[in-house]
């Protein structure tokens, strides 16, 4: 029997209400646009993301802070899952995998998207498909069904209200991410400080280690230098304004400050992170992510930015390709098809 041409798809997340970063942005871009596309969307989350999801999906809270062993949770999702009798069963990350992966099959397929380098992947090779979202992720599987598709961006509303003031200087760095110490904001405030390059550095974002960012940049004397404005909500706007964007991360799924900078025609430095190793010219990328090959990065390309820019023209126009919410989401339906497609044959 052949799939129907607009599918029931539920997603699952399962991080807890105060968690709000990239693979959450994903899903709720995802659902939407799949929506739009004539799909009917369920999104399974914690009831504190509903209102970031649009009216086109259909909410269904989910007491996700439970453990992934909670009876009660698995008892709950199981009910949803046979109350909507979907076509397709969508996991984002470890978590609402491993939630996936026990609830037994209910005439659908199973994908999920893995987001982050973890140790084990175990409960991703229970499913039926599985999406990688960077070529270093994408090479860590070992499952039969697996589908590299990059994350994309809803396009830009460069116009729209920014929450913090966008700086009126002639140039000046940025850097965006969750304030958390895997984005190693600590190395790119010292490597800064200690370079003293003649444009600021602002770091949006907001997360656990803003107080200690704080207190070093006033340690290092940089008040000046570094900037901290805080959450931003439409990145973009300042992206379009900014001369550089630097990635400082020890690891990454893949970047949304990457994919949002390449758009934004706005060129990156960053550490041998995925993404940036998929995108990246290699003279953009540190020898390691270590702080002194961070420094190292940064002395060379912030001393000709008209240069690196120019190096990196293909990279824009390969994100105005790939990097679309539109040829994610194209990608994301063509998976679910092919999977299906495969199950009616079995």
């Amino acid at each position: 029997m052949s799939a129907p041409d607009h599918l029931t798809v539920v997603q699952l997340i399962a991080t807890p209400g105060s968690n709000w970063g990239g693979m959450e942005k994903h899903t709720a871009d995802l659902s939407e646009e799949l929506a739009r596309c004539g799909h009917k969307v369920h999104v399974l989350a914690h009831p504190d993301y509903r209102q970031r999801f649009s009216h086109r999906v259909n909410f269904h809270p989910l007491p996700v802070q439970w453990g992934r062993r909670n009876p009660l949770l698995k008892l709950r999702l199981r009910q949803i899952i046979r109350k909507l009798s979907p076509d397709v069963l969508h996991a984002q990350g470890n978590k609402a995998a491993a939630l996936l992966s026990g609830t037994g099959r209910h005439g659908n397929i199973t994908v999920g998207t893995i987001h982050g380098t973890k140790t084990s992947h175990k409960d991703f090779c229970k499913l039926d498909g599985v999406i990688a979202v960077s070529t270093g992720i994408y090479q860590s599987l070992s499952h039969a069904n697996t589908k590299l598709i990059y994350n994309g961006v809803k396009p830009q509303n460069n116009g729209a209200k920014t929450t913090n003031a966008i700086p009126e200087v002639q140039a000046f760095a940025l850097a965006i991410g969750r304030l958390e110490p895997v984005k190693q904001f600590d190395y790119l405030v010292s490597a800064w400080a200690a370079l003293n390059p003649p444009l600021p550095l602002y770091i949006l974002g907001d997360g656990s280690g803003m107080d200690l960012l704080k207190a070093q940049v006033q340690r290092l004397g940089a008040e000046t230098l570094i900037k901290l404005p805080g959450y931003e909500d439409n990145p973009a706007a300042w992206l379009q304004q900014a001369s550089v964007c630097v990635i400082s991360s020890e690891r990454e799924g893949f970047p949304y400050a990457l994919v949002e900078a390449l758009l934004a025609r706005c060129p990156v430095l960053s550490t041998p992170v995925n993404g940036a190793l998929d995108l990246l010219p290699a003279e953009s990328l540190a020898d390691s992510t270590s702080l002194n090959a961070l420094q190292t990065l940064l002395s060379v390309q912030l001393a000709d930015l008209g240069g690196l820019k120019k190096s990196q023209e293909a990279c824009f126009g390969r994100a105005s390709r790939e990097l679309t919410l539109e040829a994610m989401t194209s990608r994301t339906e063509a998976f679910y098809y092919e999977l299906l497609g495969k199950k009616s044959v079995d």
